[in-house]
């Protein structure tokens, strides 16, 4: 059947990303609980994104080299269900800390395969790709709505047993998920260092993360955020479902929008500045339910912004390379922002005691990286007129 692997494929991000929903959601709030500092939670949730500066490459290397992702997968999702057994027993904080840097590296690589395998399948069966990429925005929505309400009624300490079952189906539906043929073009590691390591994409990646680093600060700390102004486990649930559900609705319309300008480097731009806004108006926050009602603003934020310069890279990294390229993007975009973002954010709240400061600072930062989007798509396009007249 033609759409079956587009199927299996939607079920696997479903699963994967209630999963990642458990942990992303309720994982800070579970360390809180424990009696840790901000500061703390901001190194914890901060070596997943260290860790993934290497992992996610790594399996990416592989995944190109050995021309399959579902392998990859597998053996990736077998070793965070395994890692997840010794994560939610340990108490000290350093074995914690430990402990997460090796089961966030089997975590990140997993969400940036799917992605790639999503790409894939997605121009192989001729649909969009955030069509695809939307069931696992789909699956983080509805897991943390409801997740949010059993940890309501039966407390943190249940967090475990959410996250394994919803790891457990992962694991189980990836065995039915279609691999794509890759090139046959055979690669080594000096020739994928040197493709990744051009100015102009690396010059790319340095502007984005003014960007990204404020997604991911919101990321670790909005939990912290709407318990500082009273928010329960529920709220912190509907914030995340209100927010994700934003996300999978830009998906599921891509095909649509993104029709209404011709270059996906402008819904990036748009995207930064209203990153911005965003922030803005959370520091501005005096009640959860503030948060709550501005999260949709995350679908216009995230889910444009993602999309749109994952696809920028798709289209300027050589099919050979293309999963090696698409992880060094997903690491500088979660991973290396991810560190700077827990830490830094982490950090200023300690320091200002309270998460307000942190996102008027997020908000100039995105600001700054709306105007450096446009002062290198604007150097790109002289570069192009130049070549134009040399022709």
């Amino acid at each position: 059947m033609k759409k079956q692997p587009v199927l299996f494929l939607s079920l696997f991000l479903f699963f994967f990303h209630s999963s990642v929903a458990m942990t992303a959601t309720f994982l800070p709030s579970y360390f809180q609980e424990k009696g840790l500092s901000a500061s703390e939670i901001g190194w914890l949730m901060a070596i997943g994104p260290f860790t993934a500066l290497f992992s996610q490459p790594f399996w990416g290397y592989m995944s190109d080299k050995y021309k399959t992702v579902k392998r990859m997968v597998m053996v990736c999702s077998g070793g965070l269900i395994f890692m997840s057994f010794f994560l939610f027993q340990a108490d000290s904080f350093w074995m914690l800390l430990f402990i997460a840097a090796i089961f966030f590296s089997f975590q990140s690589p997993i969400g940036a395969l799917g992605d790639s395998l999503s790409q894939k399948t997605a121009v192989l069966h001729h649909v969009q790709f955030g069509q695809i990429r939307m069931w696992g925005s789909v699956g983080f929505a509805l897991t943390s709505l409801l997740g949010g309400f059993i940890l309501g009624q039966l407390g943190l300490g249940y967090l475990f047993y959410l996250f394994l079952t919803y790891a457990i189906i992962t694991f189980v539906v990836i065995q039915k998920i279609s691999d794509v043929t890759a090139s046959a073009k055979i690669i080594n590691m000096k020739e994928a260092a040197k493709i990744v390591s051009r100015p102009s994409f690396l010059w790319f990646l340095l502007i984005i993360m003014l960007v990204t680093i404020t997604h991911r600060a919101n990321d670790m700390f909005i939990g912290l955020y709407l318990t500082e102004l009273g928010g329960t486990e529920s709220q912190i649930g509907l914030a995340w479902f209100m927010g994700v559900a934003s996300e999978a609705m830009i998906f599921m319309f891509s095909a649509y929008w993104i029709r209404w300008f011709k270059r996906n480097m402008t819904f990036v731009i748009i995207a930064a500045a209203l990153y911005g806004v965003r922030w803005m108006l959370y520091a501005l926050a005096t009640e959860p339910i503030h948060i709550i009602l501005l999260q949709p603003l995350h679908g216009l934020t995230f889910g444009v912004f993602y999309l749109c310069t994952f696809q920028i890279v798709t289209k300027i990294m050589p099919d050979e390379f293309l999963a090696t390229g698409q992880m060094v993007f997903i690491s500088a975009f979660f991973g290396l922002s991810g560190i700077i973002g827990s830490l830094g954010g982490g950090w200023i709240i300690d320091w200002t005691g309270g998460a307000a400061a942190m996102y008027q600072l997020l908000g100039w930062f995105a600001f700054a990286g709306c105007i450096g989007l446009v002062l290198y798509d604007q150097s790109g396009r002289k570069k192009d007129e130049e070549l134009l007249k040399k022709v």
